[in-house]
């Protein structure tokens, strides 16, 4: 355990996934965490992130899935091995007109 109180494993995937923030505050947005870490994390990390949070969290992070993290490849292997059929489209940004 960090001073944080987050494991170490999971300190390190989520300085990996979310280069840009610090990794206790990339770990308090869970959807954000679990989004890059489903698209961009390797066996390793995904084993580490398995660990430490349900299914019903991944399906979460797919629920609200966040417009331009998750590729079609990706959204379209978790939504299979989360079982949640049909897939819907991908999350789309919305434009302010």
């Amino acid at each position: 355990m960090s001073e944080s109180g987050a494991p170490a494993d999971l300190l390190g995937v989520a300085k990996r996934m979310v280069w840009f923030k610090a990794p206790e505050e990339t770990l308090s947005d869970p959807v954000l965490f679990l989004s890059h870490t489903m698209t961009y994390g390797t066996v390793e990390d995904l084993r580490v992130v398995r660990a430490h949070f349900a299914d019903d969290q991944l399906r979460q992070a797919l629920r609200t899935g966040l417009p331009g993290i998750f590729d079609p490849r990706s959204w379209a292997y978790w939504h299979a091995v989360l079982a949640i059929r049909p897939v819907p489209p991908l999350p789309k940004r919305r434009l302010p007109r």
